[in-house]
């Protein structure tokens, strides 16, 4: 490994946290810890990211062996951070798959008093079993040497077709860039945001066939997909060899970790609350020890911290495999940079159809005002974490489609490219200033969003059924965007097709048709359990926002796009 990749240790991690790995599906342990009494008044709230279910046996475990209570709450990393560092949370405690985003602000910084890591999962790149025979990576001393670099020249040229977390949103999706980014500058000093290679970036991005924010959710896709639409899957070495282990794929995961090295989440819990450090120092020993890390290593297949047990569990995990550190950079633009130009530049451009629901049910409750600032926050300037992922980018392609009891017709905006770069290498900044056309769009999209207005039923199927179908006639004309529909609505339908004969239409539908998945949104007096049979077969996910704003909601479905 070079020096040049030795310049990579803040940036790797900066992102981190933006990752929204997933809640793990695996099978618990039923080993449990010595009993102990509980202590009147030890508890513990702990702020976890979603990726750390798999964990939450933990809680009955710490309290029989310390008198502990240790009691989870889980969120998104993305809102779990700006919680810790706006101080909104009232946790105790926190653990995320990794800090060092946090703590690169100084508001981070105040909030967390100590941190311990627990424990560790490299990111690394999973393949089909029969194409990594093809690319040779099936030989252990070939697999040894494929960099990041080859492995963005072999999702170029189509051999390797991946799934990933969304890179603005999620460690594993981010550190793939920062892997190519690395590997082409194979420079001595820092690297900066002056040294990306673009085309190398958009190389790689020719690759990117599923996209999603939630492990789960890329899962079923990939489990769906594999070998047709995608044949590998770049996640942490401990979900992938959790899926290899599942029974479930067509055929097993070649695990490659690459050469420059990997990127390593290590699960840091974090004091918050000052007044409970004596709780949090019992919670981390346990942790920590041979009993905790030994159940941790077996259940979820994260690597130990404790070395003892890292030698005693060794055969749960690859024998050989290259475990190099990738360093990071202090560079705060490359890391900002590259994410903008993803965002904007990079990454296949998103064309999706909107179906609103402007039934008379709208009217009550405030939901036709949420819906309204859900639209004009989309098109709006939100700088925060969670903000940047949720807002119309360049290149975009947006229908909205209103309906009651009938379709209405559909209203077109289309954002155009920002000035970028015109050189192959470098980032001018870490964010791009919108253009006058841009912001002419938006603002646009804001207006109409105001001019709603509501009344009438809900034929909700017969409108998912025209978006599908426009966005099919759309895809045969432009083939290079992605397409998605999103639907919103809050009643049960009472006009139009009802679902079973919903679910006959969609059966005659061309196949192209069905590989547009629908993403729907719940709120009001829906039906939750026919929304759930909708996107079931048409490949997406409900999003729940009835105990949410619907806005915060938009901010999880635009990481799936």
């Amino acid at each position: 490994m070079t020096n040049a990749l030795a310049s990579l240790r803040y940036v790797a991690i900066a992102l981190a946290l933006l990752g929204l790995a997933a809640c793990k599906d695996r099978p618990q342990d039923d080993a449990k810890a010595p009993a102990t009494e509980s202590a009147a008044g030890q508890t513990l709230n702990v702020l976890a990211t979603s990726d750390l279910k798999d964990a939450q046996p933990l809680e009955q475990m710490v309290e029989q062996a310390t008198g502990v209570r240790l009691k989870f709450t889980y969120g998104g990393t993305m809102e779990s951070t700006e919680a810790v560092q706006n101080g909104s949370t009232k946790a105790d405690a926190a653990w995320f798959a990794n800090a060092k985003y946090l703590l690169s602000d100084p508001q981070g910084q105040a909030r967390v008093k100590l941190q311990e890591k627990i424990m560790l999962s490299p990111i690394v790149v999973g393949v089909s079993e029969s194409q990594a025979k093809v690319l040779g990576w099936d030989r252990p001393e070939v697999a040894a040497t494929v960099t990041w670099s080859v492995i963005a020249k072999a999702a170029q040229n189509g051999q390797l077709k991946y799934a990933l977390s969304n890179p603005a949103t999620s460690n594993q999706g981010f550190m793939s860039l920062m892997g190519v980014v690395a590997s082409v500058a194979q420079k001595s000093e820092a690297l900066t945001a002056a040294d990306v290679d673009r085309k190398a970036i958009a190389g790689f991005i020719k690759g990117y066939k599923l996209v999603g924010d939630n492990s789960t959710y890329l899962t079923e896709k990939f489990i769906e997909q594999q070998n047709t639409r995608v044949n590998a899957f770049i996640n942490y070495e401990s979900w992938l060899l959790s899926l290899n282990q599942s029974g479930k794929l067509k055929e097993k995961l070649t695990l490659v970790y690459p050469h420059e090295g990997v990127a390593t989440a290590d699960y840091p819990l974090m004091l918050l609350n000052d007044a409970k450090r004596a709780e949090y120092l019992k919670v981390v020993e346990y942790l920590k020890g041979d009993a905790a890390q030994t159940w941790l290593a077996r259940t979820t297949l994260r690597r130990p911290v404790n070395a003892q047990v890292a030698t005693a569990q060794a055969a749960l995990f690859p024998s050989g495999s290259m475990m190099v550190e990738l360093p990071f950079s202090t560079d705060r633009v490359l890391a900002d940079g590259l994410i903008n130009a993803y965002l904007n530049e990079f990454r296949t451009p998103i064309a999706s159809t909107f179906v609103l629901d402007v039934s008379g049910s709208m009217n009550q409750n405030g939901r036709r005002q949420q819906l309204v600032e859900a639209l004009q926050y989309i098109a709006g300037d939100d700088a925060s974490l969670t903000g940047r992922i949720a807002r119309l980018t360049s290149r975009e392609k947006v229908w909205l489609l209103p309906f009651s009891e009938q379709v209405q017709s559909p209203t077109f905006f289309e954002l155009p490219q920002n000035a970028s770069p015109t050189t192959a290498k470098g980032m001018a900044s870490a964010t791009q200033t919108d253009t006058a056309a841009k912001q002419k769009v938006l603002g646009q999209v804001r207006d109409y969003a105001d001019a709603m207005r509501m009344s009438g039923g809900t034929a909700l199927y017969d409108a998912v059924l025209v978006a599908l179908t426009s966005m099919n006639t759309e895809r045969q004309r432009e083939p290079g965007y992605q397409y998605s529909v999103v639907a919103f609505t809050d009643g049960e339908v009472n006009k139009g097709r009802n679902l079973q004969e919903f679910k006959a239409a969609y059966a005659q539908l061309p196949e192209d048709v069905k590989a547009i998945p629908v993403f729907m949104v719940l709120f009001g007096e829906a039906n939750e359990q026919a929304l759930k049979e909708l996107v079931t077969i048409t490949g997406g996910r409900l999003f729940d926002a009835r105990k949410s704003s619907l806005y915060s909601v938009f901010k999880d479905i635009r990481a799936y796009q």
